[in-house]
């Protein structure tokens, strides 16, 4: 399939994050797009409002009748997470349509394209993001698939001018390996989606394989210490890497920090967005937008500006009396990076987190690394495990994880209590974390801090 050929794309699953970017870009493009999901979001909601209809019944009478016969101009992309009895999913499936991944999809997009892609099983979004924004506001450039909503342009798909794309690649379902990129970064590579690989082993293979796609004559970026062979090497304080930061401070609520390579110093870079996880992206991003020769004036003004990504690191209160940041993290390295930074930030606070386990396998497979980490808080209040796309497992849910931690301070809660507890206790340091619907507090929890 041609992408120029293009006239209909009907997307299951149009309400993710990853396939929302999607039916954006191909509306951007002037196709008819439509798709299904099965709930309504304030994502759903903004594509509605942009003029894409949205269905949230899992039945083929709601196909339109345009999509009804294959057509070799049109498309239909579905995601791994919609359910394999979805009767939307089978009526294409049994018309004869060929069904395209997203993944498959960016990969046609970006064929033709200088394209940069950012993985790892977390730091991958804000990177990605940061990218993409280093590019934008340098005069440089591009368009971006991300893998959440940038706060600076507040959409998670970016449309350029040149031949320039940044995407974010996905490990999940192997999905990466459908992108042959001329920049790869990779931020990370711990054990994650054992229910898809099986075992660490497996997981670590896939990212070799991606690093080894890339195009001949491009350049590999990936953290200091990862089992990669070649390219270069970045890290948060390391001075072995071959970029690094250094003479990283708190001044006034904000992170500053020095980058050091070989080639380049750039001293005094204020950092737009907190946190030391997100220093160590800005060095990764800063080391592969040197590659395509953005001056360090230009790098070092783009980073003060930058905003980040909702629900990373994101301050949802932030006044004399409440501090209250939000954050998409779901595993413990994750969950480690976001409260040692917080801490950092505040020490003399203290800190109580929200958490919302996200999957059965997650929590069983990392139920210790969980507990430890979550230990680092003052007080806990945990949610039941969000299942996504699982059944429940036996013998795993939120309490075993409650017992195997040491802090005295801890209960589990609904998240209508959880609200409650807040709005009775008015904590002075509070942060949500998760992957499942625990966003979905945000906004009542914002306004019982701000309205005392």
């Amino acid at each position: 399939m041609e992408l120029h050929d293009i006239k209909r794309v009907y997307l299951i699953g149009i309400g993710g994050i990853g396939m929302s970017g999607l039916a954006r870009y191909f509306h951007h493009l002037g196709c008819i797009v439509c798709g299904y999901d099965k709930t309504s979001t304030d994502l759903t909601n903004q594509l509605h409002n942009e003029g894409i209809q949205v269905v949230f019944e899992d039945h083929a009478d709601y196909i339109p009748m345009s999509f009804q016969k294959p057509c070799s101009d049109t498309l239909i992309i579905y995601t791994p997470a919609v359910p394999k009895d979805s009767h939307i999913l089978n009526y294409f499936k049994n018309q004869g349509f060929e069904l395209f991944k997203r993944s498959q999809v960016l990969g046609l997009i970006s064929k033709s394209s200088f394209t940069i892609a950012v993985a790892g099983t977390h730091g991958k979004t804000t990177t990605s993001t940061m990218v993409a924004h280093l590019l934008k506001a340098s005069g440089n450039d591009c368009s971006a698939f991300l893998g959440g909503i940038s706060s600076n342009y507040q959409t998670n798909v970016l449309y350029g001018k040149n031949n320039v794309m940044v995407v974010e690649a996905d490990e999940y379902d192997r999905s990466f390996l459908t992108l042959y990129p001329d920049v790869a970064i990779i931020t990370s590579m711990d054990a994650d989606h054992l229910d898809i690989y099986g075992d660490h082993a497996h997981l670590t293979e896939s990212f070799k394989l991606f690093a080894s796609q890339i195009k001949p004559g491009g350049t590999l970026v990936h953290k200091n210490g990862l089992p990669l062979d070649g390219g270069y090497t970045y890290a948060f304080e390391d001075e072995t890497a071959d970029a690094h930061a250094s003479n990283v401070r708190i001044i006034d609520g904000d992170f500053y920090f020095d980058y050091n390579s070989a080639a380049v110093n750039i001293t005094d870079i204020k950092m737009g967005i907190a946190g030391t996880h997100n220093v160590e992206n800005a060095v990764a991003a800063i080391e592969a937008v040197l590659k395509l020769d953005i001056s360090p004036e230009n790098i070092k003004a783009a980073l003060a500006s930058f905003r980040g990504v909702k629900r990373r690191f994101e301050y949802i209160v932030k006044t004399p009396e409440h501090i209250y940041i939000d954050d998409y993290a779901h595993h413990p390295e994750e969950l480690r990076a976001c409260i040692s930074s917080i801490k950092r930030l505040y020490p003399a606070k203290k800190l109580t987190a929200i958490f919302q386990p996200h999957l059965f396998t997650r929590t069983r497979d990392f139920a210790d690394g969980f507990a430890e980490v979550l230990g680092m808080v003052d007080e806990l209040i945990l949610l039941e495990i969000y299942p996504a796309r699982e059944l429940p497992i036996e013998g795993v849910d939120s309490q075993m994880l409650l017992n195997r931690m040491h802090l005295q301070n801890k209960r589990i809660l609904s998240k209508e209590a959880a609200v409650a507890a807040v709005a009775a206790e008015k904590p002075e340091l509070l942060l949500t974390v998760g992957a499942g619907d625990i966003d979905t507090l945000v906004q009542p929890l914002k306004q019982v801090l701000s309205n005392e």
